[in-house]
């Protein structure tokens, strides 16, 4: 059986996540992701350390997010304001947790078509 969640005609959703990467609206990611409301793609980021203003530069001129889960691989790891200000800037509202926290999370809030986007560093980070 099959199970897909209700989501939007073109809006990713995430259907599968492990230690090498992600399954996403059926195609496979190796690496970390960037998840746009409509499109998923590859987001050359291998750690925390590397992800900054500069790397999320593709949510903040997108236009339709409103909130961006950072995935941060194992363990939550804390946001700095330097980080967050930037996006919050354009009225984004950044939430940090683990990356199997943060797919379930993306894939609940874009059923309800919330304005969603994810960073998604894989479990091995």
């Amino acid at each position: 059986m099959e199970i897909r969640p209700a989501v939007s005609p073109g809006r990713p959703y995430i259907e599968r996540y492990g230690p090498g990467g992600f399954k996403i609206s059926g195609t496979v990611f190796t690496g970390a992701v960037l998840i746009l409301p409509d499109a998923a793609l590859v987001w050359p980021v291998t750690g925390m350390e590397e992800v900054t203003p500069e790397s999320l530069k593709p949510v903040a001129e997108h236009g339709d997010v409103a909130i961006l889960l950072i995935g941060c691989g194992r363990r939550m790891t804390m946001l700095t304001r330097a980080l967050r200000e930037p996006l919050r800037a354009v009225g984004i509202v950044i939430d940090s947790m683990d990356t199997a926290a943060a797919c379930r999370t993306y894939n609940v809030l874009a059923v309800e078509d919330r304005r969603v986007a994810a960073a998604l560093l894989p479990m091995t980070a």
